[in-house]
């Protein structure tokens, strides 16, 4: 099974995401639940954005890890922030946390601006879908 990520030389160029991935059959789909940046005991940590992404990140990896994955099996990632211009103000320092954690084989990526998330003081959750072989 493989995952092929298409960037169309049409669309504007991708930074941070692919705009299309493909994943072949004969393969198990793993669907990851939304992450924020709880710690073991359930309580958010970090109070920036940033802190609180690469946790978020870091327990999204996790939970791909626990069901046998690795980050270059994501196929798809969606971002909820609350603060949508905070996010993009920090964009380059997320990306940076994104490669170190999970490489530079993006997903299918969205950022959806919310109101607010579950845990009050959370300001970013991230799920996402993961192609296993």
């Amino acid at each position: 099974m493989s995952l092929e990520r298409v960037n169309p030389a049409e669309l504007s160029p991708p930074a941070g995401f692919s705009h299309a991935v493909v994943a072949a059959a004969g393969s198990r789909l793993v669907l990851l639940a939304g992450q924020t940046a709880l710690d073991g005991a359930g309580a958010v940590v970090g109070s920036t954005l940033p802190e609180q992404f690469e946790r978020a990140l870091a327990n999204l990896l996790g939970a791909l890890a626990a069901a046998g994955g690795t980050p270059d099996r994501l196929a798809r990632v969606t971002v909820y922030a609350v603060d949508v211009a905070d996010y993009r103000a920090h964009a380059a320092e997320l990306g940076r946390i994104w490669r170190r954690l999970a490489g530079r084989d993006y997903p299918a990526m969205a950022v959806i601006g919310v109101v607010r998330l579950w845990d009050e003081q959370a300001l970013v959750e991230l799920d996402g879908i993961a192609v296993l072989d």
